[in-house]
């Protein structure tokens, strides 16, 4: 381990999610308020001896902001995600990993008509933005990867607060759905070498 702890320089990879959803599709499906699990997934068995997951992200409860709203919380989604996806099994390690989440935002925007018998919208866009880092407190070596994900809705300004929801609940659920693949890939990709039974390592040297 500790000839990969020399080739692996710290590593950052922002990978940008993009998507715009635009009035309600069928696919949105009526699993409403369902807080999103990733158990069917087979858990990323990491060579450390902790996961701490760490929040940076502070909800102003102001406008434009609207994440507090929402029933299923990005925040607390990308909490259960590092709980579901990710298990430390080297208990006699010095390393720990940190799932960093520094953004978990929604922001709500008014668009006016400029045509007559055509109603306001409103645009809302979700960001999600995660850090995992690798750090061994003996070696002081460290390692890390970087998602930032967002998506956005744009609906009618008149949509009750039921529909709201359903709209709110599946562009969360869409949103964690492209974070899980990408950052599986990242991880696979930039922090290998702490993947248990791995047999492949990659340098960035």
């Amino acid at each position: 381990m500790k000839n990969i702890k020399r080739i692996l320089p710290l590593v950052v990879v922002l990978m940008m999610i993009s998507a715009c959803a635009a009035f309600k599709s069928n696919e949105e499906g009526p699993d409403n308020y369902r807080m999103p699990r990733f158990t069917s997934l087979a858990p990323i068995d990491l060579n450390v001896k902790q996961i701490d997951t760490i929040s940076e992200f502070t909800p102003s409860f102001t406008r434009p902001n609207v994440e507090h709203l929402f029933p299923i919380s990005i925040e607390k989604t990308a909490k259960i995600w590092a709980r579901d996806r990710l298990k430390a099994v080297d208990f006699s390690s010095d390393r720990v990993a940190e799932v960093i989440i520094k953004d978990a935002s929604v922001t709500e925007e008014i668009e006016k008509s400029q045509e007559m018998f055509v109603k306001d919208r409103i645009k809302y866009r979700a960001n999600l933005d995660v850090v995992i880092r690798i750090q061994d407190t003996k070696s002081l070596s460290k390692a890390e990867t970087e998602v930032i994900a967002w998506r956005e809705l744009i609906i009618p300004a008149d949509t009750d607060i039921t529909e709201k929801e359903e709209y709110w609940n599946a562009m969360v659920t869409k949103l964690f759905n492209e974070f899980n693949a990408k950052m599986d890939q990242n991880i696979h990709r930039y922090l290998n070498a702490y993947i248990a039974n791995n047999e492949h390592i990659e340098s960035f040297e």
